[in-house]
């Protein structure tokens, strides 16, 4: 087996599991319950299909053409370190504009969190009592 077919099949399995990945992410979007579950499933899965296409893109120039594409190399770590950040942004502002939970959701952590971290600002905001 030659060297450019083993390559050829590990782009083709790069770009067919991206394309899953996204397309998985599309039904995710459309059947899953709430805002909460519909943006995990974008961000986790749109995510590592974007990624994974990207990869197959590099591999195959690299082997191929020879040439190494910096372009396509910060486009990887540009989606890694952007997308969840984005993605857990868009969840946090959801949950502050008081979006509700799906009914199968079990309990809701971030409303402890953010009950207790009132409870300590309004402690730090109180005036103290001016001796005379």
């Amino acid at each position: 087996m030659d060297g450019n077919v083993v390559i050829e099949w590990i782009v083709a399995i790069l770009v067919l599991f991206g394309t899953a990945m996204s397309l998985l992410s599309s039904f995710g979007l459309l059947r899953l319950p709430d805002v909460y579950n519909r943006a995990h499933a974008t961000t986790k899965a749109a995510t590592l299909g974007i990624l994974a296409i990207l990869l197959g893109a590099f591999i195959y120039f690299f082997f191929s053409h020879g040439v190494s594409s910096i372009r396509l190399l910060l486009g990887i770590v540009f989606v890694f370190l952007t997308a969840p950040v984005a993605g857990h942004l868009i969840i946090r502002s959801a949950h502050r504009y008081g979006s509700p939970l799906a009914p199968i959701s079990v309990q809701d952590d971030l409303q402890e969190l953010q009950k207790n971290q009132k409870e300590v600002d309004d402690e730090k905001v109180r005036p103290v009592e001016a001796e005379s």
